[in-house]
């Protein structure tokens, strides 16, 4: 079973505005025996005595119900002058994180001490009049990523968002649902009718890099079943293989977690990425997760891309890039294969074995 289907909040906040939405009322019916506090605010002040870490980790166990008054972002591919990446609006119904513990995830550092809490947005009506809105006004392509800020499927036994946005997206040509998820947890999606419109990704990576990196997540296995069964209830499927790690032995992992995804799937897309921390990130997980992980240790990175972000030096991603599309290739010819997020350095060196046009976030 996915871990995130036994998510179970050690408290729950209820903005007092909510707290006789019938939406609100079913959510709490679903955990009966845990505290519910009634607030003013949907913020609380920080805790002095705890560290962020301390805070992030907590966190991960406080459900907040509440509103917002924007899901969708707009994203405009800007990082800087020297990284790439794609236009697509980001759809927010849950903010403030997930249940999961990936230690290399940059929202740690967006929410820390000011905001730890899962926060569940339930005014979904103001959410669909939003993208009903941009999809009314324009006849061009327009992707909702629901991945970027949040796993798209976490806690959707919880939310049930995708039986309604599934459908939902289904009416209009021009717009895309792009779900992003370490998950199994596929009740959902497998009880909806497929369509072209919404397409499922998930994020992959060595079971070595899940055991140390990804902790209380879905196993490689168990996620690539789910992949398979969306695939045969009719969904779109593609992998995202980000960050990429690089340790001892990393190219068996990688090349046998290449072997499972590419002999029982058949992604429309595999886009790869690799490791991007903040500054500071390290010692923040140092704070959360009591030790340094062993990967990060003794790692050249540098910092010279526009996005302010430490990655491995340029001729080792250029390196591991290579030896993931060659195997990729061994199996499949046709699957398009993008790069997330990099340097310009690394385009060039790529460039005959890639397609800038299409990676996870967007549509083609």
């Amino acid at each position: 079973m996915d871990t995130a289907q036994t998510f179970y909040p050690k408290k729950i906040l209820l903005w007092r505005k909510v707290a006789d939405h019938p939406e609100a009322l079913r959510i709490l019916g679903m955990f009966p025996q845990a505290p519910v506090k009634v607030i003013e605010r949907q913020r609380i002040n920080p805790v002095s005595d705890i560290s962020m870490g301390q805070a992030l980790t907590r966190g991960k166990r406080i459900l907040m119900i509440g509103q917002t008054q924007t899901f969708v972002g707009n994203f405009d591919g800007r990082l800087g002058q020297t990284v790439r990446c794609h236009l697509y609006y980001k759809l927010v119904p849950i903010s403030n994180g997930c249940p999961y513990y990936c230690t290399y995830c940059y929202l740690a550092f967006i929410y820390r001490k000011f905001a730890p809490f899962i926060k569940i947005n339930i005014n979904y009506d103001t959410m669909f009049k939003q993208i009903r809105k941009i999809l009314t006004r324009t006849t061009h392509r327009c992707n909702f990523n629901m991945g970027e800020m949040l796993d798209s499927l976490a806690l959707d036994h919880i939310t049930d968002l995708t039986t309604m946005l599934v459908p939902f997206f289904s009416d209009f040509k021009n717009g895309y649902l792009m779900l992003l998820t370490k998950s199994s947890n596929i009740d959902n999606l497998l009880a909806v009718n497929a369509n072209h419109q919404t397409v499922v990704s998930w994020s992959l990576n060595t079971q070595v890099v899940i055991d140390t990196h990804e902790k209380v997540t879905t196993d490689l296995v168990e996620r690539l079943k789910a992949a398979r069964m969306c695939q045969q209830h009719g969904f779109r499927i593609r992998y995202r293989i980000d960050p990429g790690i690089i340790y001892p032995d990393w190219k068996t992992g990688y090349a046998e977690l290449i072997k499972k995804a590419l002999t029982k799937t058949e992604p429309e897309n595999i886009t790869i990425g690799m490791l991007r921390l903040l500054p500071g990130h390290i010692q923040l997980l140092k704070n959360a997760y009591a030790a340094r992980p062993g990967m990060f240790r003794d790692k050249e990175f540098q910092s010279k891309a526009s996005d302010g972000k430490l990655r491995f030096r340029t001729d080792l991603r250029i390196e591991f890039y290579k030896f993931l599309i060659n195997t990729i290739r061994s199996y499949n010819r046709e699957v398009s294969i993008g790069l997330c997020r990099e340097t310009p350095q690394v385009w060039d060196a790529l460039k005959s074995m890639v397609q800038p046009d299409k990676c996870n976030c967007i549509t083609w």
